[in-house]
């Protein structure tokens, strides 16, 4: 699919961490975002507010991820993390 095509939501993978063990749960994350393309997006599932993750996702990568928040709580955040174009 060309870059400046919009996605459906049917085509953004989603990553639910909240049965992933804590110590391995940004590991996991920033592995996962390793995988995506420029232009594309991944829609994370925590349980909580995951601001140290953006924050350490930010440090390795700065200026490269818009966050958009789909749900806040209680019981799930969900956010879209977009790289940005190359």
């Amino acid at each position: 699919m060309p870059a400046n095509v919009p996605m459906a939501d049917t085509d953004i993978p989603s990553l639910d961490v909240r049965p992933v063990p804590h110590s391995i749960r940004h590991a996991t994350v920033i592995g996962a975002l390793s995988a995506i393309r420029p232009g594309r997006s991944l829609d994370l599932v925590a349980p909580h507010d995951p601001k140290p993750l953006l924050a350490q996702v930010d440090r390795l990568e700065p200026n490269t991820w818009t966050v958009t928040y789909l749900e806040e709580g209680p019981e799930a955040w969900t956010l879209r993390l977009t790289r940005a174009e190359a």
